[in-house]
């Protein structure tokens, strides 16, 4: 009887009687469900490994268990401090620098009232996106080579050549401009949606009173996209410990681990290479671990300052 009258509650939920009139647009979800489920889900099982000691073989889930003695293993070691305060620094860089950039072009874009011209300009700046990043870390490393053209632009003011990429110093400035340059057009797709489900009527009632371009974008535009601006920013602090792997595997070298090396290369140094699955996978579940608490933290933060927040 009371499981009776249980079916009869889903059945009449709003949810379910929506299911079952849009099924058909409901079906598009079972093919990303199912690969979520293979391949971002199902993989979490060998974080277990993390807690056993894994040599390989037929036993995938480990063999021994060693509780948290992989995780004080790279507390101790200084590689991984090296590694975590690296990618910490690259990340906020190339987020303070490329959150900003990112809206003022879309702001910018937005105010541009020949579409033809603006149609050509975000074409143009959506296409390094789209290149590979082989080519791309191919191109910064021809830039910047000593033969390169920033070179030759140096030497014709009477400067010497910099080996830009084989030094230190430099690769903080490589990354974030390169990733800025890849970004900076695609990122800005989500705040011109955003831009045009604004009223147009507070446009008009702000030109009536006598409002500036500058002023509307500033009390009109920012306000109507701030909740898209948290929630982007929200999702960039969440992966704050997650530096560009593939980047940085291309145009980083062992001249350049001092401030290049960052947790993912660290990761595959130990575990790929290196064949320390285990110790590997303690570090990037730690990682991991780091970035939900930054997530969790900045959607709090986000909720009781603008009201807006993914969950």
């Amino acid at each position: 009887m009371a499981a009776h009258a249980h079916d009869n509650r889903v059945d009449d939920s709003p949810l379910w009687k929506h299911v079952k009139k849009e099924w058909k647009l409901y079906s598009f979800l079972i093919l990303p469900l199912i690969y979520f489920a293979i391949f971002k889900y199902a993989p979490m099982i060998g974080n277990i490994i993390a807690f056993r000691k894994y040599r390989g073989g037929p036993n995938i889930l480990g063999s021994e268990w060693v509780g948290f003695q992989y995780f004080q293993m790279f507390m101790k070691d200084p590689t991984f401090w090296r590694a975590f305060f690296n990618d910490l620094t690259l990340s906020v860089s190339y987020l303070v620098v490329k959150f900003p950039l990112v809206l003022i072009f879309a702001l910018l874009l937005n105010e541009i009232r020949w579409m033809k011209w603006k149609k050509f300009v975000q074409t143009v700046s959506y296409l390094p996106h789209f290149i590979s990043m082989v080519i791309v870390a191919g191109m910064v490393k021809e830039m910047v080579s000593l033969s390169g053209p920033i070179n030759a632009f140096l030497a014709w003011l009477g400067y010497e050549p910099i080996g830009f990429i084989s030094l230190p110093e430099w690769f903080s400035s490589i990354y974030v401009t390169s990733g800025v340059w890849q970004s900076l057009g695609l990122g800005t797709i989500l705040y011109l949606a955003a831009m045009t489900a604004i009223n147009t009527e507070l446009y008009e009632a702000a030109r009536i009173d006598g409002a500036s371009r500058f002023r509307l974008a500033l009390h009109v535009t920012i306000p109507g996209i701030l909740p898209t601006v948290m929630v982007l920013l929200i999702l960039d602090i969440g992966s704050i410990l997650g530096s560009n792997f593939e980047k940085i595997l291309l145009l980083y070298n062992p001249l350049t681990y001092e401030t290049a090396d960052v947790i993912s290369t660290y990761v595959y140094r130990m575990g790929i290479t290196g064949g320390n699955f285990s110790y590997a996978t303690a570090v990037g579940l730690f990682e991991g671990i780091i970035g939900l608490i930054l997530v969790t933290i900045a959607n709090e933060i986000s909720k009781r300052t603008t009201k807006s927040s993914l969950w």
